[in-house]
């Protein structure tokens, strides 16, 4: 009987050793996923404080003053602006061409053979 009243006993001590590591493990995981949620909860401050920074820096009256102190911007005329009838040909559908890069350089060699400018480039002079 002493055999197994000692068996017994040895079971309980390890059983409640068991325990006492299940327990210990448990309480350190709970720190471990409270210090994670702070975490989580610091960055997402930190997070909504950078937006909050960015919205202040992309405000569009900053930028609109930012632009006319430090860019030398004109404001357009009407003068700027070409009708479409001047505008060049339509290139080529590259879908249907079998070589695309060709037929560009060739709508730009018949562009220039014909002399037409557009845009705001100036025209060439006739140097003789």
């Amino acid at each position: 009987m002493r055999v197994i009243h000692l068996l017994v006993i040895a079971a309980l001590v390890f059983a409640a050793a068991y325990v006492y590591r299940i327990k210990m493990d448990s309480t350190l995981r709970t720190e471990r996923v409270l210090r994670l949620h702070a975490e989580i909860r610091e960055q997402r401050d930190a997070i909504a404080v950078l937006r909050a920074e960015w919205a202040r820096l992309d405000a569009p009256l900053r930028l609109q003053g930012l632009a006319e102190r430090h860019l030398p911007l004109k404001p357009l005329s009407a003068t700027q602006y070409d009708s479409l009838k001047n505008l060049p040909e339509r290139p080529p559908n590259f879908a249907r061409d079998p070589d695309p890069i060709g037929a560009m350089l060739q709508t730009i060699d018949a562009a220039t053979d014909a002399g037409t400018v557009t845009g705001s480039v100036p025209a060439p002079e006739d140097r003789q």
